[in-house]
């Protein structure tokens, strides 16, 4: 098992308001390995900005504890300033000084360090992230993929124990989002980088994460890599918000049980002889594939995946099949998962 570097034990942050003190992130707790890239995953108001903001030291702590690398940054009683902690960040809109050349800004961190150690870092960092001729360019003759690659040397230069990136692909289009995120990923593990994300994007999230938190109201209900949070989501939320799907009474699929089954696109067959009929409402091309929705028996909605040439028309009636593979079911009440 790899040393944690990064600990968040059952922190919370809350800010004044005129009713009283407003929770913003209540009793979270996380474990992220040294090297490895986590990811803070949730809609906008969930709270994870304001976790990695906490991290920062640009938020005070309600409750609970923050320690990187065996070092205690922030408790109740004390708070280490940002500028001590050995972290580096990437923000949302790069923050690149539009006055400074790409190395100027790379170098803005390291101006304690002599020209030469200075001049090579930057020439290090620069080649790391894809731009080794760019050093003399300034931001505004540079594309945002561009922009993006020098925000993120200059939050690596500097060496620091922990990276945060807060949305960083944002601003960009979503070709280039998917392609940088899975380079940055590359990057990250290069250089053993221990890093932690905070995006609304599951793509994005799943091309950089080795472990990703689903946050809902300023808690982690999930932390797995995706493969688990896909396949076997803690309760409803997490199984409504990671990936696609529809979550079904089981009598719908004609399953015995009075609970309910949380029905992915892949798990659902089209098969002569299969037991079940459903609607073909609408078709929709998706490259290669095609996604049929379908209406089951008792009215209920699902999505399907199916690839080939005999694509069924609309007001077709559709045999189909569970594929053999487990689904993960529901208690009505609780909603967690079975």
């Amino acid at each position: 098992m790899s040393e944690a570097m990064l600990r968040l034990d059952d922190i919370r942050v809350a800010y004044p308001g005129p009713g009283g003190e407003r929770t913003v992130v209540d009793h979270l707790s996380l474990s992220l390995a040294r090297g490895t890239i986590g990811c803070l995953l949730g809609a906008s108001g969930c709270g994870k900005t304001t976790v990695l903001r906490a991290i920062a030291g640009f938020e005070p702590l309600r409750a609970g504890r923050i320690e990187l690398d065996g070092h205690v940054l922030s408790t109740t009683a004390a708070t280490l300033p940002p500028e001590r902690r050995g972290i580096g960040m990437m923000f949302q809109d790069y923050a690149l000084f539009p006055h400074l050349d790409v190395a100027g800004n790379v170098g803005f961190g390291l101006a304690a360090q002599p020209r030469n150690v200075r001049d090579a870092r930057i020439a290090e960092v620069l080649a790391l992230v894809g731009l080794p001729d760019r050093a003399g360019a300034y931001p505004h003759e540079l594309s945002g993929g561009q922009q993006q690659r020098v925000a993120l040397a200059r939050a690596l230069a500097p060496s620091p124990s922990l990276l945060l990136l807060d949305e960083p692909f944002s601003n960009l289009d979503i070709d280039t989002r998917e392609r940088l995120a899975a380079e940055l990923r590359a990057i990250l593990h290069r250089t053993g980088t221990t890093a932690l994300l905070v995006t609304h994007d599951q793509a994005e999230a799943f091309a950089m994460a080795d472990a990703i938190g689903v946050m809902d109201r300023g808690r982690i209900l999930q932390w797995a890599d995706a493969q688990t949070l896909y396949r076997a989501p803690a309760d409803r939320f997490v199984a409504g918000f990671v990936g696609r799907g529809c979550v079904l009474p089981a009598a719908a699929l004609g399953l015995p049980g009075g609970g309910d089954v949380l029905l992915r696109p892949d798990q659902l067959v089209p098969d002569d002889n299969g037991a079940l009929r459903a609607e073909v409402l609408a078709t929709i091309f998706r490259g290669p594939q095609h996604v049929l929705l379908l209406r089951l028996p008792e009215g209920e909605v699902a999505e399907v995946d199916v690839s080939g040439h005999a694509i069924p028309a609309p007001g077709t009636t559709l045999a189909l099949r569970l594929a053999d593979a487990p689904l993960v079911a529901f208690r009505r009440r609780e909603g967690d998962a079975l």
